[in-house]
């Protein structure tokens, strides 16, 4: 298909005003830089994140996750694309194949070329359900990011304190987080003191075998040197998150450990994060 006339409509988490620049769910963040990869024009909807549940069901799209006791999880993106019968599609994932599908050639073409991403890590005892891999088409890229999600899901109580609630809907969504943990208040969440550094400690830790990665083309920024793919956008995504939820001192931490691979891949990746 041609590059479409209409823009694709994305659905955000609407976080605190001005939403462009508190902008910070991974999953939705993977889809807009894909988009913007693409270069198809697109456009942002808020939505508040006690309203996902309705808004999604309203549009018919079933919940792509459970969580562990087997209840649905209904959350973000979705694109609608007014170019192709208004398809509708509602995992970040799928949104990605669905993109490359639809328009193969347009923006910086290929999302999914061949490379080996050899990272692992144990998606066994995630609190956050995760999309599921097995199945996928690209199943080295589906398999990366599903263990992307868990290396960094586990890791982002760092980050609670300063979350970008919006204003709205602030304690509303503090209770659905609350719920989902199993926990009995908002502050349950926070890590200070050593319990704090021993998480940032693990999460250094666990990022090695991903900064490797990095490493293996020195022409970088990306896995595959100068050519960006969609596993970088994967890791980009998440790194949009703890720029926003991170204290300043932690992601300038962040940025330059492995020699600042993740510091490097966040500046390149400026380019396609524009939020339109």
């Amino acid at each position: 298909m041609a590059s479409p006339a209409k823009p694709i409509v994305l659905y955000d988490i609407a976080m605190r005003e001005p939403r462009e620049k508190t902008c910070c769910s991974p999953n939705p963040w993977k889809a807009r830089l894909a988009l913007n990869f693409k270069g198809l024009p697109n456009v942002t909807k808020w939505v508040p994140l006690p309203e996902i549940a309705t808004v999604r069901k309203g549009l018919h799209l079933p919940p792509v996750r459970k969580f562990a006791d087997g209840t649905d999880f209904y959350t973000l993106p979705i694109i609608e694309d007014p170019n192709n019968n208004s398809e509708m599609v509602g995992d970040s994932f799928d949104i990605a194949v669905y993109l490359q599908k639809t328009y193969p050639d347009a923006g910086r073409g290929d999302l999914f070329p061949e490379q080996t991403l050899d990272f692992t890590h144990d998606l066994a005892n995630i609190l956050v359900p995760l999309s599921e891999w097995e199945g996928k088409e690209h199943p080295e890229y589906a398999r990366f990011n599903a263990s992307v999600d868990a290396a960094f899901s586990v890791h982002v109580g760092l980050g609670v304190g300063n979350f970008p609630f919006d204003e709205a809907s602030a304690e509303a969504t503090k209770a659905e987080f609350v719920r989902r943990a199993g926990f009995k208040s908002w502050e349950d969440f926070l890590l200070v003191g050593e319990a704090r550094e021993k998480v940032k400690s693990s999460f250094r830790d666990t990022l090695e075998g991903l900064a490797r990665l990095f490493q293996r083309d020195e022409s970088g920024p990306f896995l595959l040197g100068e050519k960006a793919s969609y596993a970088d956008l994967i890791v980009g995504a998440w790194l949009r998150m703890i720029v926003v939820t991170f204290p300043r001192e932690d992601w300038e931490d962040v940025r330059g450990w492995y020699g600042g691979v993740f510091g490097r891949l966040h500046d390149a990746l400026d380019v396609l994060a524009e939020v339109k």
